[in-house]
Formats: C-alpha cells, structure tokens, sequence
C-alpha cells in the first residue's frame, strides 16, 4: 500500500521504535529548565504553600507559648503577617518568573531568598500600621528583623521543593507524551480508514478526499510539534474530524450528539485530549453493539468553569477490555498542567458511560 503524499509517518503502537521515541522526543513540549521551577500561577502551589508556611509557624510556636490561650493568640498574630508575606512572594515570583529563570542559579537562589525576606518584612509593617494595638505588646514578635528572617528561611524552603518539583515534573511528562503519542492514533484505525477510503474512492471520490484530509489533520497534530496547551475549541474541532471519519465507517450505527457552548471554547488544555476519549467512546460504546450506539459531547461553563463531558452508551455484550492508558494518561496530563485546578471524573450510570473534565478558564 502505497503511503499518503505528505502524511508523517505513524507508530505501530505495538512497541517503541527508534523513530517512535524519535518522534514523542519532537513532540514533547520544552519548557525551559529553570523556568519552570518560579511556575508558581498555579491554585496547588497557592494552597501548599500557605499551608506549609502557617504549619511552620504553629509548630515554631508551640515552643515559645506558655499557654494554649497565648499559642494561639500568637498563632492569629503570625498568620495576619504570614497570608500576606506568602501572597506578597507568590505574586512577586509569578510576575518575575521570566527574567528571574533566564538567571543563574545563585541569583535565583538569591531573588527567592531577598523577595520572601522583603515580602514579609513589607507584611509585618503593614500589619503593625493597621493593627497596631495599644501596648504594642502583642505585635512586638512580629516587628524588627525577625519576619524578614523567618521570610527568608520560608522562601528558601518553598523555592527548593518548587525546584525538585520540576525536576521531578518533566520526567513524568515527557512520559506521558510517550505514552500518549503511542496509544492516540491505534493502527486497526489506520487500516479501516485507508481501506473505508479505497472503497469510496470508486464510489464517491468527493467523500474519499474528505476521509483522507481528516486523517491527514488528525496524524498532522498527532505527530507533529504541537503547542504545550490548546484551546477546548481547537480539542472539538479535531474531534469531530476523527468522529467523521468513524460516521463514514458505521454510517447509521454511530448517532452523534454535540451541545457546544462558545464561551467554553477557551478553556487551555493538553493537546490531543479529547481524541482518545471520543476513539474510546467508539470503540467500548459502539463497536461491539450490531445496533451501533450513542456518542454525546458536551461543552458548558459553570461557575466560571469549563465543563467537558463524553457520554457512550454501553452495549448489552461487553466489548473487550482495555488497558486504561487513554484514561490514565489524559488524567495524568491535566494534573501536569492544571495540578488541582482541574477535575477529572469518570463513572458508570446504568447503560451510559460518562467521561467529565473540569477546566479553568
């Protein structure tokens, strides 16, 4: 069989070739080394790094307290300068995280450890103008040198994990675009759809070409040099490119429903996300049923979010079973990208099957 002018080559799916590795290593997207680790515009780094301030901070004065009543007058103390000093920092970082990456390492060392000392310095002045008591007694602690050391050492700390996260980070990724590039496109899909081509070909030229334009888009992004994220919009387009394609080859037996809202269509997300959810769908949902199924998409924005669902119908015979990795790897993709800021959820509700992700905006 001939192969497709200007179409990439594709993966077996049946092992890492050289030029299966070759190609995932194109595909993966680069983030710069020590950039990554001041990536800190992210609702998980927020909420970790408020918690493990304030634990510090009640744990360190549990040792100064007398009394349980004084802990914890001094622990409200400490945390009306600690919530700003970290919002302070974070802020600080994530608006410097460009110039502050290109950096050698002693300067970021430096930047984080001179920013998180400023930041809680600036906090504690702030507090001790705002809520300055009479005595002054009880916001004493909180004035001097000693936030701007504590800020220092709590800086320190938070830009050492931010950094092993990194390393830790890109590893797995690039892992997961691996497996990825090997488990989005299967090869029986290939086979039926040049040979649904070559059978219209003679029957209507007009719907071959569009077959093979479709396929020709679909291994476009699949093995080319794709973007680090995509809009939700660009994710539908796509597809429904694939499930076109599925609708020539099952004609009345694949029903497919989509409910799009727009507004929805900005949403950043992994590329080539949806594809092996929608191919799974087909695959589990329709396939093995002689009376074909049901396929529904649906795009929404609740609650300043993106909500994404794919619904199958499950047949009565059971298909056979997969290996998950579609489902492993779009969850562990959306955490890469997303940390807890996306959701991802998937259950079975009688004879539907129902895939739910929910995006920032």
């Amino acid at each position: 069989m001939s192969a497709i002018p200007g179409a990439p080559a594709r993966s077996t799916g049946f092992g890492a070739t050289s030029f299966d590795i070759a190609a995932a290593d194109a595909a993966v997207p680069r983030r710069p080394g020590p950039d990554s680790a001041f990536d800190v515009c992210h609702v998980g780094v927020v909420l970790r790094a408020l918690l493990f301030v304030h634990g510090v901070m009640a744990i360190g004065l549990v040792f100064t307290a007398a009394s349980f009543p004084i802990w914890l007058g001094l622990t409200a103390a400490g945390s009306s300068v600690a919530l700003p000093g970290v919002l302070m920092w974070l802020l600080a970082v994530c608006a410097l995280k460009r110039p502050l990456g290109a950096a050698p390492i002693p300067a970021q060392w430096a930047a984080a450890i001179g920013l998180g000392a400023l930041a809680a310095w600036a906090a504690s002045q702030l507090v001790a103008v705002l809520l300055l008591d009479t005595s002054g007694a009880g916001l004493r602690p909180l004035l001097g040198a000693g936030p701007a050391l504590a800020g220092a050492a709590m800086a320190a700390s938070i830009f050492e994990w931010l950094r092993l996260r990194a390393k830790a980070t890109l590893p797995a990724e690039t892992t997961a675009r691996l497996a990825e590039l090997q488990s989005r496109i299967r090869p029986h899909f290939l086979f039926n759809t040049l040979n649904t081509a070559l059978t219209l070909v003679r029957l209507d030229p007009a719907k071959a070409e569009g077959v093979l334009e479709d396929l020709a888009e679909l291994f476009r992004v699949a093995i080319g040099d794709t973007a680090e994220s995509v809009s939700l919009a660009e994710e539908v387009e796509l597809a429904q490119r694939y499930l076109d394609i599925e609708q020539v080859r099952f004609g009345s037996r694949l029903h497919v429903s989509w409910e799009l809202d727009p507004e929805a269509g900005s949403a950043r997300v992994p590329p080539l996300l949806l594809q092996p959810l929608v191919e799974n769908a087909v695959r589990h949902g329709v396939e093995p049923s002689p009376e074909g199924g049901v396929i529904r998409i649906r795009t929404k924005v609740k609650v300043g979010r993106a909500v994404l669902s794919i619904a199958n119908s499950v047949p009565k015979e059971a298909s056979r079973p997969g290996n998950g990795i579609a489902l492993k790897n779009v969850r562990e993709r959306l955490r890469l990208m997303h940390d807890v800021a996306a959701q991802f959820d998937m259950r079975q509700e009688a004879d539907v099957f129902r895939v739910q992700i929910v995006l920032p905006l």
